[in-house]
């Protein structure tokens, strides 16, 4: 299937590992022009140079907890560009344990980076053909488990913001939408550390997936680009989990 993205002018936060790697990865193979952001310089000119022969791609460094940097990003991204097609808010800051250092953390990395991210976007989503804002929840998000606290209550109110979001923009032409992936398995992430780390965990959280595995990020990616992408025109407000039946909620 065509996704119908190329040209399509994408702005990703966290694009150097893990989900939001996949994701930058993702769209450049479906012919968008990517830039995304990380916090580490050596990390972004590595993924730059692996990237360079995959399509046109770029990055910058910034930390999304500082709001005025973050919207100043969206707008000289938007300039360079030339317009805005889809932006993806994909950073965590996965502030798991229950501190109230990590509840403040937790507000501003994930729920209100997604929202700064939204608003500072907008105008530009609402000049293109096909505007498009992705969010990246969790099922933590969606039942209680072990990172119910600071990090899956973070989790929720992206899906509650999206879904307003979505309703009040409809009528402008932009959509919105969020990806909630499940247990996600990738080099140097979270998994990989809690195998290591917290074997028990680790072991209690494979045993729970019917399917015998956890995700990979490109598993995850390619729900992210096919939401932004032309071919979802009409999907908007929409919560799409991608967990292999790790949660057993009836989502209604």
């Amino acid at each position: 299937m065509d996704l119908q993205l190329t040209g399509a002018r994408v702005l990703v936060t966290g694009g150097t590992r893990g989900i939001g790697r996949a994701i930058v990865e993702a769209f450049l193979d479906e012919g968008a022009t990517v830039e995304f952001c990380a916090r580490d310089a050596a990390e972004i000119e590595a993924t730059e140079q692996a990237l360079a022969g995959r399509g046109t791609v770029s990055g910058v460094r910034l930390d999304v907890r500082d709001g005025d940097a973050l919207t100043a990003w969206v707008a000289a991204a938007a300039e360079r560009m030339g317009g805005l097609d889809a932006v993806v808010a994909n950073v965590s800051a996965i502030a798991v344990p229950d501190t109230e250092e990590n509840w403040y953390t937790s507000f501003e990395v994930d729920l209100m980076h997604t929202v700064r991210l939204a608003k500072a976007a907008l105008p530009h989503l609402e000049a293109s053909s096909n505007g498009s804002v992705v969010a990246i929840s969790s099922v933590s998000g969606r039942e209680s488990d072990f990172a119910s606290g600071p990090y899956g209550t973070m989790k929720t109110a992206i899906v509650g913001y999206i879904s307003g979001l979505a309703l009040q923009v409809a009528g402008r032409g932009v959509r919105a939408n969020v990806v909630s992936p499940g247990n996600t398995y990738f080099d140097d992430g979270f998994w990989q550390g809690a195998e290591k780390g917290m074997p028990d965990l680790y072991a209690t959280a494979l045993g729970l997936n019917p399917t015998g595995r956890m995700g990979t990020p490109e598993e995850m990616a390619r729900a992210v680009v096919f939401l932004a992408s032309p071919v979802s025109s009409f999907t908007t407000g929409a919560h799409l989990v991608v967990d292999g039946a790790l949660t057993r909620g009836v989502q209604l």
